[in-house]
């Protein structure tokens, strides 16, 4: 039974991205492993993600979303917050794995509190190549919640080399490229697998023409699809 205290645990937006990386006619995903302490998934292969920051608004972009992203992600969403869910991911990815998605422009003025490395030799975060391909809402009765949103990317976009971890933080250890097919096989939260199998899907036959699945765990309808 869940207690009152936990259904009282406020759901936070968050962005996720799910790297692509083709090589050998393969495809790989980029993966990390959340620390044993951790007290949200502790031990569980993840993707590179993380909770928005107020701060996510404040930051220029040198691309935007593509418009029908944009629009998907106001879908069942109270309020229009597509940009500061971008530059999460974005973020996310620099932080939890050092690698940057950007674009060089001719100068930048100052950069936001927080964003200097990533913005050294006028770099700026790049959204127009995340594709919004998943939603989900932790489901209740767990210590932290979020309303996470996937973003799908091929790393080919990612400025820089795509083996360099050194500017990462501690946050996810085990960084890793890994086979799509293969991936299965590590320690998966139960939504992960679901994710990747939709990514299968998208790589094989392009985007769901359904439209983005979204899993409302705790909601009066559990599953829907975003158009």
């Amino acid at each position: 039974m869940v207690s009152s205290k936990e259904n009282d645990v406020p759901i936070r937006d968050a962005s996720t991205v799910i790297l692509i990386r083709k090589k050998d006619n393969n495809n790989y995903v980029l993966m990390g492993q959340r620390g044993k302490n951790a007290v949200f998934m502790p031990s569980k292969y993840v993707f590179p993600g993380g909770a928005v920051d107020p701060q996510d608004s404040d930051i220029k972009l040198a691309g935007q979303l593509e418009k029908n992203v944009s629009t998907l992600l106001q879908s069942n969403s109270k309020n229009d917050i597509s940009r500061a869910l971008s530059v999460a991911a974005i973020r996310e990815l620099w932080e939890e794995a050092g690698l940057r998605l950007c674009k060089k422009v001719s100068k930048i003025e100052k950069a936001p509190e927080g964003w200097d490395e990533f913005c050294a030799g006028n770099y700026l975060p790049d959204a127009s190549n995340l594709q919004f391909v998943f939603r989900a809402i932790t489901p209740p009765g767990r210590p932290r919640r979020f309303d996470a949103r996937f973003f799908f990317c091929m790393a080919d976009k990612v400025h820089g080399n795509l083996d360099d971890f050194s500017a990462a933080s501690t946050e996810l250890n085990h960084l890793q490229w890994i086979d799509i097919e293969e991936v299965n096989s590590l320690n998966l939260p139960f939504i992960t697998e679901v994710v990747l199998n939709e990514v299968r899907e998208i790589i094989k036959y392009g985007r769901n023409k359904k439209g983005v699945p979204f899993f409302k765990h705790g909601a009066s309808s559990d599953f829907i699809f975003i158009k």
